[in-house]
């Protein structure tokens, strides 16, 4: 209660309880949604069932998705379509893997991924790009806050979306500098998100 920052918990979808934390405290978000609205595709979620129970957020492209679910531009930008119709939130992953950071290509890719994935999108105002470098992510290897400055820079000359956000590796000791210096307009937190003092610590540095 108090919280300055926007909180947004996104647990895995069979926890998706809006009520559970009470009205105005957290917004929820799912981890993931499908592009067609109903239809035979068994054991995907559709937009209307995440409105069924109350979510406010969709995280769409996250690089798990692309790498192991075989997730593309072009189905990463139905999907943000499918959502933005349906009245919800997207928190849009895009972010360089260390072999493309290595070979200079980080811009290329980010703008590729910004091109695809907002290909047709007019509602920028409920999207918020999460920058997640992939070489960073559960690795404990953070990108650094001056280099994340210059990525957060470039995203925002590419896209003028509501919000950007910095994720990889973020813990309470560097997450306020994400906010403070590199110019995130918040945080994507993976695992430090499941200690809840770190997690408070880190809400609290954003503020």
């Amino acid at each position: 209660k108090g919280m300055k920052a926007e909180v947004v918990i996104c647990p895995p979808s069979v926890y998706l309880y809006a009520s559970v934390f009470g009205e105005g405290v957290v917004s929820m978000g799912a981890q993931n949604v499908y592009f067609e609205e109903k239809g035979a595709f068994t054991g995907e979620i559709s937009v209307a069932m995440l409105k069924d129970l109350g979510v406010e957020y969709v995280i769409i492209g996250h690089s798990e998705r692309r790498k192991y679910f075989g997730e593309t531009g072009e189905s990463i930008n139905k999907k943000i379509k499918k959502s933005l119709e349906a009245g919800l939130k997207v928190i849009f992953c895009i972010g360089e893997t260390a072999e493309e950071k290595d070979a200079g290509k980080k811009n290329e890719v980010l703008e590729r991924q910004i091109r695809i994935g907002l290909a047709g999108v007019g509602d920028l105002e409920n999207i918020n790009v999460a920058y997640e470098p992939v070489w960073a992510i559960g690795t404990g290897n953070n990108c650094g806050v001056e280099e994340t400055k210059k990525s957060i820079d470039f995203i925002r000359k590419l896209a003028k979306v509501s919000r950007i956000l910095y994720g990889g590796s973020v813990k309470s000791e560097n997450s306020g500098d994400y906010v403070k210096s590199a110019g995130a307009n918040g945080l994507l937190v993976g695992g430090a998100s499941l200690n809840p003092e770190e997690f408070l610590k880190i809400v609290k540095s954003a503020e």
